[in-house]
């Protein structure tokens, strides 16, 4: 992924390796796409082949099923009360790393919290695992990471949430209302079991 698209588009909370291994093992290389899950299992939908075909099947299945999408493979609204509301914007490239590095990193601070803010950064890989596998199901001990509130503090070893400047509001913000409980069974798209080369993190090469 390239530096400049990251340091434009993502949240800046979050260091640029650790942005590039949350879409490596949780996104997509596809802008449109959408993955819709039903009581946990996939449902087959034809491949869009623009903005507009993707923005469709999204309204065709939100607040039936859990609906993400775009790189980052960010739940799309569902439960929405007005699909209409969806916008195809939620496909571009930046805005969907926006909406969904700021969610992941709201995702890393629970996380981080949870372990007690720790200084130890040999526990960076386990913490990541962590993070990665909570926005594959939608839960961490048994909380919805989506409807959470955000708790502040570090976004794992890096800035605190108050000291980065904030990106820009999503297009396509997801309320507490927009997200459907989730199975706690790994995403059947992205699996489970993925590989994180955390080599660049931290400053080794």
């Amino acid at each position: 992924m390239d530096a400049a698209f990251i340091a434009k588009c993502a949240d800046p909370s979050l260091n640029p390796a650790i942005v590039e291994q949350f879409v490596s093992a949780a996104g997509s290389d596809d802008p449109l796409a959408v993955t819709v899950k039903s009581g946990g299992r996939l449902v087959l939908i034809p491949k869009p082949r623009s903005p507009d075909e993707a923005l469709e099947v999204v309204r065709s299945n939100v607040g039936q099923a859990v609906v993400r999408v775009g790189i980052t493979q960010f739940p799309a609204g569902v439960g929405v009360s007005d699909a209409s509301e969806l916008q195809t914007s939620m496909f571009d490239a930046c805005e969907n790393l926006r909406t969904g590095t700021g969610l992941f990193a709201k995702a890393a601070r629970i996380v981080t919290k949870w372990y007690g803010h720790p200084t130890n950064k040999e526990l960076l890989p386990q913490m990541l695992d962590d993070t990665i596998y909570a926005w594959k199901t939608g839960t961490f001990e048994g909380d919805n990471i989506f409807r959470a509130e955000d708790p502040g503090g570090p976004t794992f070893f890096g800035k605190a949430s108050g000291d980065a400047k904030p990106a820009a509001k999503p297009s396509n913000p997801v309320s507490a209302d927009e997200v459907a409980p989730q199975s706690g069974e790994p995403d059947t798209v992205t699996g489970a079991g993925i590989r994180i080369d955390l080599s660049r993190i931290g400053g080794q090469k």
